[in-house]
């Protein structure tokens, strides 16, 4: 039933009608009362939130005393009429660096190669080639300037177009054109080089040439997937093996040949400066499945065999070794060679010999090319020259020994020493033996995986930040600090390769023999040295940490100079550190032509990692002689 009305309301009901109405009178003249206090106070609120800032202690920096508009800090009020949503860090930062600019450096340093220069070369003895080792310059010769491009510096050719094609302009060197001519190296076509395959030792193109060797072992099944060419002339032949799967590291020394290793990284093939001289290569032990020498003109039956005892500690167990060229077939070639039969015999006889102490087996010879196989293991191999001591992964000013790098043991003769690898391409992903037997300090197979699956939402998040980097405009990547090659791992899928850098002279550990086996190149490299490469030379350069781990060993504005001596113009630069430390990177990156931006953190902005996302500016010898 309804309730019922009675009439008029009782006295209790218009007492709790007064009540209600003095409590709104009430609260609505607090309202008023505290609004005009607060547009009273907003008169006084000065122009800028400077003295605000200075009186909590976010500018360190004090008014100038002769400026007679900066109120005394007494008299600043804590607030401010600019509200600022930036990130503010408790930072000192020194004004000279942030203030410095560097000039362009002389023309005559537009292809300079600080720890490979021939000048300072020649000041080393030439026996075993060291005056083509590294050798870099003192802290009193470092340049604090910008290698300039040459004038007529255009964006290389972008892959795979780029395997054939290369500028002229870039790359102002037509003396192998002449030279090699007659050997299908390199051809002059108006204003570019073209590359038609050639090669000393393959006249029907490298491609032909690969064919021949894949018809002796297993180049397509994916057992093979690392390589390494000694000598490499233009890197014809690991450019060819791309399309195969195969990732070559190739290397020459900066010689009279000019510009062998830039050709080939102006192509976008893996390369580097470097030679087989008294130092050990910069590569742990196992890190190759397969060698190629190609009439390379290294003396391997010299210093008792040491360079073919280097190979081997490179080499992983059952690996391949490649030699075409002299010796091989002499009894075909030796008036051309001008070397005496006698001589080449003994030659390809010491080789044997070397071959033999080492365990290897000769798979065949057929025509021009020779292959011997490294063992699964040293279980069958007694009364070898075994070095008894000493790391075998150390790759860094490492003198060579004329010894052989013993394997990890086994318990049969079928074990592959140190563990078998997958096949390509699962092996990228699968966790390496390294890992797995717990030779790496704190990385299990759980840590692994999870490092794996990290990278692949950075290079998510990297997609968004750098465009390029899914559209095919860079090939030539760098990671300066590469830990396990997750991040090459992630970018497997574009048209790019990585080169992985292992730093040495930091408290990071070796990794260099995990990303090895995950099938990626690499080498490791003391970043407070130049890298041994030519300038210009890479689109994309990845920076994880590397300025923590260095800010203490030396003046980290020579490992910037150094980025941007081997980036390209218009390349990019992903840095990822503490924020102190970025803010310091960026300061001095503003005074290098580059433009920059720090970011958050690709899990959002309470992460105290941040990114700093770079790109260096097109400019030229003759622009900024005209901009001048």
């Amino acid at each position: 039933m309804g309730k019922e009305y009675n009439g008029s309301p009782k006295p209790h009901q218009l007492n709790m009608r007064r009540k209600r109405i003095t409590y709104i009178l009430g609260v609505s003249c607090l309202c008023v009362i505290f609004y005009a206090l607060g547009a009273w106070q907003g008169r006084s609120v000065p122009p800028s939130g400077t003295q605000f800032s200075s009186r909590v202690g976010c500018d360190d920096t004090p008014a100038s005393k002769g400026d007679s508009d900066s109120p005394s800090s007494s008299d600043s009020p804590l607030v401010s009429d600019t509200l600022d949503f930036e990130s503010h860090h408790q930072l000192v930062i020194n004004t000279s660096e942030q203030a410095e600019t560097f000039p362009p450096c002389d023309m005559k340093y537009s292809e300079y190669t600080p720890c490979n220069d021939r000048q300072r070369g020649r000041q080393f003895d030439r026996d075993m080639l060291k005056y083509r080792e590294r050798h870099c310059p003192t802290k009193d010769e470092l340049l604090r300037c910008l290698i300039p491009a040459p004038d007529h510096y255009k964006a290389p050719f972008k892959w795979p177009q780029s395997r054939d094609y290369v500028w002229i302009g870039n790359i102002p060197h037509k003396e192998l054109s002449i030279e090699k001519a007659n050997q299908n190296w390199i051809q002059v076509e108006g204003d570019r080089f073209r590359f038609p395959g050639g090669g000393t030792m393959f006249p029907r193109g490298a491609d032909a040439y690969i064919d021949d060797i894949a018809a002796l072992i297993p180049l397509k099944d994916g057992s093979i997937r690392t390589a390494l060419d000694t000598g490499c002339g233009v890197a014809s032949w690991g450019a060819y093996l791309l399309k195969r799967d195969i990732i070559a590291m190739s290397f020459a020394p900066r010689d009279t040949h000019e510009a062998q290793v830039w050709f080939a990284l102006e192509r976008g093939v893996p390369a580097m400066i470097n030679v087989l001289g008294s130092q050990r290569l910069p590569y742990p032990a196992r890190a190759f499945d397969m060698a190629h020498c190609s009439r390379c003109l290294i003396p391997w039956s010299k210093y008792d065999g040491m360079y073919l005892m280097e190979v081997d500690r490179v080499l992983r167990p059952g690996g391949y070794w490649i030699l075409s060229g002299p010796p091989i077939n002499w009894k075909k070639y030796w008036r051309g060679w001008e070397r005496t039969q006698e001589d080449l015999k003994q030659e390809q006889d010491s080789i044997e010999d070397v071959a033999a102490q080492l365990c290897w087996k000769k798979v065949v010879e057929k025509g021009d090319l020779a292959i011997w196989q490294k063992p699964l293991n040293h279980n069958n191999c007694v009364d070898r020259n075994i070095c008894s001591s000493g790391n075998a992964d150390a790759g860094w000013y490492k003198d060579m020994e004329t010894c052989v790098t013993p394997l990890p043991e086994t318990r049969d003769a079928e074990e592959v020493a140190g563990g078998a690898l997958k096949k390509w391409p699962e092996r990228a992903f699968s966790v390496p033996p390294r890992i797995s037997s717990g030779s790496v300090p704190g990385v299990t197979a759980k840590t692994f995986e999870e490092d794996n699956k990290m990278w692949k939402g950075r290079v998510d998040y990297y997609k968004r930040l750098v465009g390029k980097l899914s559209q095919g405009m860079y090939r030539n990547v760098m990671d300066m600090n590469a830990h396990l090659g997750g991040f090459a791992a992630a970018v497997v899928k574009y048209p790019v390769w990585v080169m992985n850098v292992v730093p040495m002279g930091t408290e990071l550990p070796d990794t260099l023999g995990v990303i090895k086996e995950r099938g990626f190149i690499g080498t490791y490299q003391d970043w407070c040295e130049a890298f041994s490469t030519y300038p210009r030379t890479y689109d994309l350069i990845h920076a994880g940490g590397v300025f923590s781990a260095y800010q203490d060993k030396c003046d980290i504005r020579y490992i910037l100079l150094e980025m941007d001596r081997i980036l390209r113009p218009e390349g990019t630069v992903i840095f990822r550190d503490v924020v102190e430390v970025l803010v310091k990177v960026k300061s001095i990156a503003d005074g290098m032509r580059w433009q920059s931006k720090i970011v958050d953190h690709e899990t959002g902005p309470f992460y105290t990692e941040k990114i700093l996302v770079a790109t260096k500016n097109y400019w030229t010898a003759d622009s900024n002689q005209k901009a001048l």
